[in-house]
């Protein structure tokens, strides 16, 4: 659950307007002002919203960071937290990108989730079987963070929200043909390559231990603000291995297995 927001609108905006404007710039901060810096999870989502709104991007989905033990040490957190993907910052796999303005230099391959059925905000907690059920199919997917901030490792929990949870884009492969939903998700391997220069491992437990168990967390915390989890929206559970670190020039794939793969390079 998270704390109810005590900001003021203005304090959002001002936030929100400093995050966005950076995040165009390619440039970073050491922290937001104290005038608009979010104390709690609740302030820092209001920020998210107002950031998604000054964007005028649509929501395509949304993103879990650290749901991995290698993932909460990157940035400094000791639990999940919800971003969201913008429609402008998603790729299909195979893209070609840029990291030249990349502060964080990290790919994260990760389990993805369309949903087919709105999962509304209600009281009770939602269930993984019931979340499952509004699943419509499963993804391989890379996603590329990145933060606003100097030392994104050391600001805290509310300012990361506040900064879209280090979401920059999202790499998404095609929908599994296998049958996902027969499989053990928390067993499952994932290894990633990125060409000519490394290899790494690992698997879905790694992901709040299990990808279900974090999708079934993203919907839970999205009812606690009062946002509906939408049909056609993507769900990328966090990633699955510790964040492959890139450089100008890298092609990185990760096979999913019978699941399948998705690759993205990124420019000389």
């Amino acid at each position: 659950m998270s704390e109810t927001t005590v900001m003021d609108d203005p304090a959002v905006q001002a936030a929100a307007q400093i995050l966005v404007s950076h995040w165009q710039a390619g440039t970073r901060i050491p922290a937001l002002p104290e005038r608009c810096r979010p104390r709690s999870r609740g302030e820092g989502y209001a920020i998210q919203r107002a950031v998604q709104a000054l964007s005028g991007q649509a929501l395509f989905g949304w993103k879990i960071a650290a749901t991995s033990s290698a993932g909460q040490t990157h940035i400094g957190v000791d639990g999940p937290l919800a971003g969201r993907v913008l429609s402008n910052r998603v790729r299909q796999s195979r893209a070609r990108l840029s990291c030249d303005a990349n502060f964080m230099r990290v790919a994260e391959p990760e389990f993805a989730f369309r949903m087919a059925h709105d999962l509304p905000p209600r009281r009770q907690p939602y269930l993984v079987p019931e979340v499952l059920e509004a699943v419509g199919s499963l993804h391989p997917a890379i996603e590329v963070p990145d933060s606003r901030y100097q030392d994104f490792a050391h600001v805290g929990a509310a300012q990361l929200i506040a900064d879209n949870a280090c979401a920059h884009y999202f790499v998404l492969g095609e929908a599994t043909e296998a049958h996902w939903r027969e499989l053990d998700l928390v067993a499952h391997a994932v290894r990633a390559e990125v060409e000519g220069r490394y290899r790494r491992d690992g698997r879905g437990e790694n992901v709040l231990g299990d990808p279900r168990a974090a999708l079934a967390w993203l919907v839970n915390e999205l009812s606690a603000l009062g946002e509906t989890l939408g049909a056609g929206q993507v769900v990328t559970t966090g990633t699955c291995m510790t964040p492959l670190e890139i450089q100008p020039g890298d092609h990185v794939l990760a096979d999913f297995g019978v699941l399948g793969h998705v690759q993205v390079v990124f420019d000389e």
